[in-house]
This record gives C-alpha cells, sequence and structure tokens, in this order.
C-alpha cells in the first residue's frame, strides 16, 4: 500500500474538516495534511479521528504536520461551554472523511449520531465528501448498496468510487482503496460549485416562505 501527493487540483474552500477513520490507508493522514498546507496555504484545516483510527496514526504525529492540535471523535466528559458538533458543522464549509471505513460509512447512512462528528455530518449543510476503503466482497453487499442508495438522495453528500487495490489480509487484488485526496478535493469542489448555483434559488424560496408566497407591490 502507497499512497503518494499528485497535483492539486482547484479547491476554493475556506475551512475544511478532515476526518480520519479505522483503515489501515489512515496512516498517510499526516502526509496528506502536510501536502493540504503546502497546497492551499490560504486553506484552514481542521483535523479529528476516531478512535479506531488512533490505532493506525497517533494524535501527537497528526498534530505536528497539521499545526494544531488533532481532536479525537469522542464526547468529552469535561465541562464544556459549547458544543462541538454545532461547533464543526457551522465552521466547516467542506468535509472530507479520508479514508471511510464500511462502519462509518453505514452509520452516516443511517443517520445515526452518536459521536461529535456523525452528529455534525448529519446536520451541517457543507459538502461531505466520502473516500471508502473497503475489504473483499464489500461493495457488492446488499448493505452497502443500500448505504449508497440512501447516501445518493441527499444534495450535500458525495462518495467517491474506491480504486482496485491489493487486499493486506488475502494479498490478492480484491480490496477497494481510498481514492487519492486530490481526487477527492475534486469532488467537494463540484459541490461546492453546485452548492453556490442551488443558493439564489434557495434564498428565494425562503424569502417567499416569509412572506407568504406573495409577490410584494412594486
Amino acid at each position: 500500500m502507497h499512497e503518494s501527493p499528485s497535483a492539486a487540483p482547484p479547491f476554493t474552500a475556506r475551512r475544511l474538516l478532515y476526518v480520519g477513520t479505522g483503515s489501515l490507508g489512515v496512516m498517510f493522514m499526516p502526509m496528506w495534511v502536510h501536502w493540504l498546507r503546502a497546497s492551499y496555504p490560504e486553506l484552514a484545516v481542521r483535523t479529528v479521528i476516531t478512535r479506531s483510527a488512533a490505532k493506525f496514526v497517533t494524535p501527537t504525529a497528526l498534530s505536528v504536520f497539521a499545526g494544531h492540535v488533532s481532536q479525537l471523535d469522542s464526547w468529552t466528559e469535561e465541562t464544556e461551554t459549547s458544543a462541538a458538533h454545532v461547533e464543526m458543522a457551522e465552521w466547516a464549509d467542506a468535509v472530507i472523511v479520508h479514508p471511510a471505513t464500511f462502519h462509518f460509512t453505514s452509520r452516516l447512512a443511517l443517520g445515526m449520531a452518536d459521536t461529535p462528528v456523525l452528529l455534525s455530518l448529519q446536520c451541517t449543510r457543507a459538502p461531505v465528501v466520502l473516500a471508502p476503503a473497503l475489504p473483499p466482497g464489500a461493495m457488492a453487499s446488499a448493505a452497502w448498496q443500500s448505504h449508497m442508495s440512501a447516501l445518493e438522495r441527499r444534495a450535500n453528500v458525495h462518495v467517491v468510487t474506491p480504486h482496485p487495490g491489493v487486499s493486506i489480509t488475502t494479498g490478492k487484488p480484491d480490496a477497494a482503496t481510498a481514492a487519492p485526496l486530490p481526487e477527492v478535493l475534486a469532488a467537494a469542489e463540484r459541490l461546492l460549485s453546485a452548492h453556490r448555483l442551488r443558493a439564489p434559488a434557495d434564498q428565494a424560496t425562503a424569502d417567499a416562505e416569509r412572506s407568504g408566497g406573495k409577490e410584494s407591490a412594486p
């Protein structure tokens, strides 16, 4: 397994929430964060990893490359003056989950919200792009197909098709690896562009609803 940075595509987001989940490929997350900061100097990046991701990449290593303390996707028992899920949902104008495990993707598709990140992704209007990394047979399973159908109905969510890869377990080319980050960012940019095109129509609808559907007199 090897990932290397490539040419940076146009990316107009200002604040990116970068989530890593518990696939082996998350070990490359520090490298990708370093690439992001070099390729998009004006982009603010916040990183969050799930508990299972912490088995493959340490928060310390990620924090060094990110330039800030990386968050762990778990509820804290300490007293807080703000809600992490609300803050994340409102801060980000784009979200990527790279890599996204079968488990994480399934929970998102089912509407689960049992961690700060999942709850924020259920509520945010920002584009959310997932790059799944899956074991052999996963993409053909009935459960995965059902989850993909559910996510396709969300206007702000896109799932990037995984690339063929070699399974670490079987040694055969029957796994699905997460798409490289530039491909994921390109998908996020397309969602951002579509959102900007929809925004005037959404505002017009909201204005009409507030006025009871009546146009104001000239």
